[in-house]
């Protein structure tokens, strides 16, 4: 989303409660009705299906079960502050579709019962984006998973919203073409859950957001009325939708722009001077060299986490100080290592990205990150900000403060044009107060916080409501039952 250090929001807080103006469940009268109605659809339509000959036409209903707990989270567990309200939060009914009409029918009986409806894609966020706070129903899209048109001239790409971000790679491979931006979740996570709940990642140092203009080009949207209506938005009315988590419309079809493709090559360089290794990741960027990842990690963190690659002598060895991970372009190479070397870095490993076995570079870097250092002791969580220019002032600051409760993990972007650094930092859980001391004091330092322990999208980002995005849930969701409880401008207006 877009990082604007001079808009900042009044207060750093984190969650205590779940949001008052939550709709109540689903009464068993309510879920009784809604069921026997789907019931009836998916057969009849599961029968249709079998006449004309195809297949997967029915509709699955999951009502218990570990099915229903599975596909009711996400990654809140990052969170110490969101588990504890989050861990006990269940669907009602889990219903998973695989077709656009599926998705209507489904809104249009959760309108009319009255029923809550949480949308769910792959379930690799980390803020409960997908946790259905008032019960009801979570509908599942992970089923519609088709590409729908690629424009062989513009690269221009239309798919369904299930679609696996590292499935649409492989389609677009074949044309040349690849994604601009991914999590580094790329492996598991969902077209239709990027765009509703993610803002950048690998290719950010490139390509800046996902909320920038020129990359979410339009949206197919259903309504949650008693009639739904199936919509194709703009570029322009789809930006209220983009990382609204959901929370004001039901996405189904995506279509973004994409790049032409690049054998991107994996490099990891260690150094033994943090000074040095800062100094690198800023300049880097404002070279003439073509990048699409650049992470630096404290050797605390470094030593920690898996190194790329396959198994033998092609494997990287473990860090030797703090880590620069770097994706360049092929030509980038020749100049690459001396200027390296210049900055103080040493080149330990180095090997394409493309048919590389092991870990690949992108899964250690980003959100990744944290779950890796979380594998090896839970009592981490982690913070998300666009640090100060010059930088060194913060980073040196808060590791005064907090010491080794705090580890460094940067990631060179591009916001608004300008080259930046995100700070992701690694923080060890001592207590709700001491988290939002250190958060009040990174913004005092003149940090933007990204506050990753909180339930709204305003909270989360600006810390300030977004018309635009209340608008967009009354005229798409009147009633306000989809996945309430995340729009707080929706609860205040």
């Amino acid at each position: 989303m877009p990082l604007d250090p001079a808009t900042r929001p009044p207060a750093l807080a984190v969650a205590t409660q779940l949001p008052n103006y939550l709709p109540a469940p689903a009464t068993d009268a309510q879920l009784e009705a809604l069921v026997a109605e789907l019931s009836s659809v998916a057969a009849v339509r599961t029968a249709s299906a079998a006449t004309a000959g195809e297949a997967g036409a029915g509709m699955a209903l999951i009502r218990t079960g570990p099915e229903l707990e599975r596909l009711s989270r996400d990654f809140f567990s990052y969170s110490p502050v969101l588990t504890p309200l989050l861990q006990d939060r269940l669907a009602q009914l889990v219903v998973k579709a695989s077709r656009t009409e599926q998705v209507r029918l489904v809104a249009g009986a959760c309108a009319r019962h009255g029923v809550p409806l949480t949308l769910r894609g792959s379930g690799t966020g980390n803020y409960g984006q997908c946790v259905p706070l008032a019960g009801g129903v979570v509908l599942d899209l992970s089923g519609l998973n088709q590409v729908r048109q690629l424009d062989p001239l513009t690269g221009v790409l239309t798919a369904e919203a299930g679609c696996l971000l590292a499935d649409l790679e492989q389609q677009l491979a074949p044309h040349g073409r690849e994604l601009r931006l991914t999590p580094s979740t790329r492996r598991s996570a969902s077209l239709g859950g990027f765009i509703a709940g993610g803002s950048g990642g690998i290719g950010s140092v490139r390509w800046g957001f996902l909320r920038d203009p020129g990359h979410l080009l339009g949206l197919e949207v259903v309504t949650v009325e008693p009639e739904p209506r199936l919509l194709q938005l703009d570029a322009s009315a789809s930006a209220p939708l983009n990382h609204a988590y959901g929370s004001n419309g039901i996405l189904t079809a995506v279509t973004m722009a994409t790049a032409a493709a690049v054998p991107w090559q994996q490099l990891v360089i260690d150094f033994s001077s943090w000074t040095a290794a800062v100094a690198a990741i800023r300049t880097l960027p404002a070279t003439a060299l073509l990048l699409n990842g650049l992470c630096l990690l404290e050797d605390a963190v470094a030593r920690r986490l898996p190194c790329p690659g396959g198994h033998g002598p092609a494997i990287c060895p473990p860090a030797d100080g703090h880590r620069l991970l770097l994706l360049a372009a092929p030509d980038a190479l020749p100049a690459l290592e001396p200027l390296l070397a210049a900055m103080g870095g040493r080149l330990v490993w180095q090997a394409p990205e493309q048919g590389s076995r092991g870990v690949p570079l992108r899964e250690l870097c980003w959100n990744h990150t944290t779950l890796h250092m979380r594998a090896h002791d839970p009592g981490w969580t982690y913070l998300q900000m666009l640090l100060p220019q010059p930088e060194t002032p913060a980073l040196e600051a808060l590791k005064q403060r907090w010491g080794d409760d705090l580890l460094w993990h940067l990631e060179a972007v591009r916001q608004q044009g300008c080259q930046r650094l995100a700070g992701l930092p690694l923080v060890r859980w001592r207590g709700r107060e001491a988290l939002l001391e250190l958060m009040e004091q990174a913004r005092q330092l003149g940090a933007f916080l990204f506050n990753p322990h909180v339930l709204t999208v305003e909270d989360g980002g600006l810390g300030v409501i977004d018309a635009d995005q209340v608008a967009a849930k009354q005229a798409y969701d009147p009633a306000g039952l989809l996945n309430p409880g995340k729009l707080r401008g929706w609860g205040e207006r």
